[in-house]
Parts: C-alpha cells; sequence; structure tokens
C-alpha cells in the first residue's frame, strides 16, 4: 500500500530553494525514483524544461543526473513555458515531462511538477509510487544502461508553431498593437515570436530575465507597468503573463485589467456563438459571482470546483467539457492542448476580437464582475489555521448576520504559506469590512497556533 503522500502537492512538489525538498540533493533523489518507477512501466525517455530562476539550472541537473543514473534518456528544452513541456512531451513521444518552476512565485523559491505522456498531469498513483521510492538507498544501472542526455534543439520552434495553429486561420493580427509582458520569465522568447508571426505590432516589456526578477513587480500578478504602457503606447491591449507562462491576464484599451474570469467568459460566450461549446464551463470556489450569473443568463452549465487547475482538469474530464479556469487567469481549453496555456488562450481572445471586430472592453461587457476582496495572510500552518474552532465560528456568526449579501471564502493556499480570504458581494465597503474582520481572525488564530 502506497504511504501518504508527503511531497506532491496540487502543482508538484514547491517551496524555497535550498531547503528541503527544493536542493539539488533531493532533485538527484527525485528523478532517480521517477526513473525507476518509470522504467518499470517500460518507459525510457524524460522531457526537462524550466523558467528562468536562478536555480533551475542547478535542480533540472539534478534531476538529469537522476533520470540517467536510473537508465532514463532525457531531452533538455532549457527555459520554456510550462504548458510548452506538456505539448513537447506529447510531440516527441516522450514518457514523462518535467518542469522546474515556481510559476508566478518569487525567483527565491521553485518547483518540480510532471506530466504523464499524454501532456497531462501525472497520475495519482504513479506519484504515490515515486515517494515510495525515495526512502530506498539509491543506486546507479550499469555502466551500458546510464540514460543519454541531449538539448531538443528545435523545441522553441515547434511549441511556437503549434500555438499558432491554434488562432482561427481566416484571420491576423495586422490591425492590433499590444504590449507583451513577458514576466522576465519562460515566454521570453516564445510569446513575441507567436503574436508578430501572426502579424501584430508588438512591443515587449520584461523581456530579459536574468535569474531574479521573475516576477518581480511585473507580468499577470503585477499589472501595472503593462496599464501604464497600454495608455502611454495609446495600444489596443496588453497582454501579461506568468514566470512560466500558464497563467495570462490581459489589459484593454482603456487601461482596465481583464482577470481569468472575463477571459473565461468572453472564450466561452464565443464557443457558444459558434455552437462548439460542448457542455459547460469549469470554474472554482474563487471565480466571481458576476461570471456564474452571466453564464446562467447564458444557459451555459456553470460548476465549481477546489482552487487548483488539477480540480478543474478533473471536473472537465468527469463532465466531457472544453472549457475551464481560474480569476488568475490559468485557463484550459481542452480542445487546442491538455493544460492549462497562456498563449493559447491568450490566442483565443484575439480570435474573437477578429471575428467579431468588438473591443476587448465591449467583449467583457457582458459579464458584470461582483466587488471582490482577496487578501493574503502569512501563515506557518494554514490548513491548521483555517479550521480553527475561533475562525469557523467568526466565519458562521458573520454569514447569519449578513445574510446573502456576501459569499465568504477561507483557503489555505496550495503553493505559498498564507491564508487567502476572499469576501464578495454588491456592498463594497461591507465586503471590505468582513475582509478586514476575518484577517483579524486569521492573524488572531495563527498567532495562538
Amino acid at each position: 500500500m502506497s504511504v501518504p503522500r508527503k511531497y506532491f502537492g496540487t502543482d508538484g512538489i514547491r517551496g524555497r530553494t535550498g531547503v528541503h525538498p527544493i536542493t539539488a540533493e533531493f532533485a538527484l533523489k527525485l528523478g532517480w525514483a521517477a526513473g525507476k518507477v518509470l522504467a518499470q512501466e517500460g518507459r525510457g525517455t524524460v522531457v526537462i524544461g524550466k523558467d528562468t530562476r536562478i536555480s533551475g539550472y542547478m535542480l533540472s541537473a539534478a534531476l538529469e543526473a537522476g533520470f540517467v543514473s536510473a537508465g532514463l534518456d532525457v531531452l533538455l528544452l532549457g527555459p520554456m513555458p510550462t504548458p510548452a513541456v506538456a505539448y513537447l512531451t506529447r510531440s516527441v513521444g516522450a514518457q514523462v515531462g518535467v518542469v522546474v518552476s515556481a510559476s508566478h512565485n518569487p525567483y527565491y523559491d521553485n518547483g518540480i511538477k510532471f506530466f504523464s505522456s499524454e501532456g497531462k498531469k501525472l497520475p495519482d498513483a504513479i506519484e504515490s509510487k515515486i515517494e515510495n521510492l525515495l526512502g530506498e538507498p539509491m543506486t546507479t544501472v550499469q555502466a551500458n544502461d546510464i540514460g543519454r542526455a541531449k538539448f531538443l534543439e528545435d523545441a522553441a520552434g515547434r511549441y511556437i508553431e503549434f500555438c499558432k495553429g491554434t488562432f482561427l486561420s481566416s484571420f491576423d493580427l495586422k490591425r492590433l498593437k499590444i504590449i507583451i509582458d513577458c514576466a522576465n520569465g519562460a515566454t521570453y522568447h516564445i510569446a513575441p515570436h507567436v503574436f508578430t508571426e501572426l502579424g501584430a505590432q508588438a512591443i515587449v516589456i520584461h523581456q530579459q530575465p536574468n535569474g531574479f526578477n521573475i516576477n518581480d513587480n511585473c507580468g499577470s500578478t503585477h499589472p501595472k507597468a503593462l496599464q501604464q504602457a497600454v495608455l502611454s503606447q495609446q495600444a489596443d491591449l496588453g497582454i501579461a503573463f506568468d514566470g512560466d507562462g500558464d497563467r495570462v491576464i490581459f489589459v484593454d484599451h482603456q487601461g482596465e485589467v481583464v482577470d481569468g474570469d472575463e477571459l473565461l467568459y468572453v472564450i466561452a460566450h464565443a464557443y457558444h456563438e459558434r455552437g462548439i461549446l460542448k457542455g459547460g464551463v469549469v470554474g472554482t470556489q474563487m471565480s466571481n459571482l458576476g461570471l456564474e450569473k452571466a453564464f446562467a443568463k447564458l444557459q451555459i452549465p456553470f460548476v465549481r470546483t477546489k482552487v487548483g487547475d488539477r480540480y478543474v482538469m478533473d471536473a472537465l474530464v468527469q463532465n466531457d467539457w472544453l472549457l475551464g479556469g481560474e480569476g488568475s487567469g490559468h485557463i484550459i481549453c481542452l480542445d487546442k492542448t491538455t493544460t492549462g496555456d497562456g498563449i493559447i488562450s491568450a490566442l483565443q481572445i484575439l480570435s474573437e476580437l477578429c471575428r467579431t471586430q468588438k473591443t476587448l472592453h465591449e467583449l467583457k461587457k457582458g459579464m458584470n464582475k461582483c466587488e471582490q476582496v482577496l487578501l493574503n495572510v502569512p501563515v506557518q500552518d494554514g490548513a491548521q489555521v483555517v479550521n480553527d474552532t475561533r475562525v469557523k465560528s467568526i466565519i458562521f456568526q458573520l454569514e447569519h448576520e449578513l445574510q446573502s449579501k456576501v459569499r465568504i471564502l477561507l483557503r489555505s493556499s496550495g503553493t505559498e504559506p498564507v491564508v487567502r480570504v476572499m469576501v464578495e458581494g454588491e456592498n463594497k465597503a461591507l465586503i471590505e469590512q468582513t475582509a478586514h474582520t476575518l484577517v483579524q481572525a486569521v492573524k488572531d488564530a495563527a498567532r495562538a497556533v
């Protein structure tokens, strides 16, 4: 029987670089353990990509050594968006893909996650088998069985062409002036080519990664610079990715941020009008109530899952639907690819601009967002704080007093040591007051833990 998973979370293994398990020593052992499990499954090739943070080469090199010591061949991609690794794993016929990235987190964090041969998240059962082997002594196969490692030279070009192929072929982007924010991350040498080769006049910002500036006041989590650039350059819109390219947010020509919920609405509405939606749409507990109401008007089924793209994907597969996503900009278009992909999601938005000849500002108006406050409270043990009886009591009291005027959600982040406090409703002052009451309750509980 498999032991409970100690390292793998909802999005692989994450943590602070240099602190177990995000160390070279652990990555070496992880590569070996994964290699042993995959070798048992009769699999022989691994694809490894990474984002641009300074620790990426250290961890990918350690993983490479672990895999080849277990007898698997390795194809190295270098800096590459996470969804590109998923695509290339399928494209080259590899049996597993590995990404060294901490997505939207600061440079000093990092993580390791796996894709199956189908370009999807590795099954839980395989992750459990890998964890079971981590406690075993590391061995090396016979010298003639050691794996080989080489760079896949045309990796970027393959992925660029794949992305372009998801854009409606009857249109081009020649009429659009676009600002692209690459977050000094893994899209820096990919996204500019995709959009310019489709005809756009592209101005690129935050395209000079140095190992330390990934997501640093830029990208999808910090859109202010993009907003300023769109307005100052009088651009039609702006597009911002996160550090590993699986998230995207837009800025319209008026400088207003268009988040993942609004983008998901635009794509779903386009699919609905074109008759290709296939069922409904999946969101999460954090999805804006306005999104749910907009879909209700269109009679599009909508379901919520726990926060995390793994849960969104599970719901899509269970319902045999195509579209799902999160307010963060992690959008899954299963008719185009197998995982959340910022560039491909952006292209679906741009296709709709071309098809309708409308601005993004006009397209997003079909969804009226409810006021929403989202605050992050640093804690050591988020799960314990969220389940604290005093915190639960305060939530119950607030919900009883305010009845249906607000929607409250507290959750422990799966990627950062924080509790996320979300309050949503029609009255901005009321939800802000409620949110700050909850933040204080979380802080009090954290001190008492």
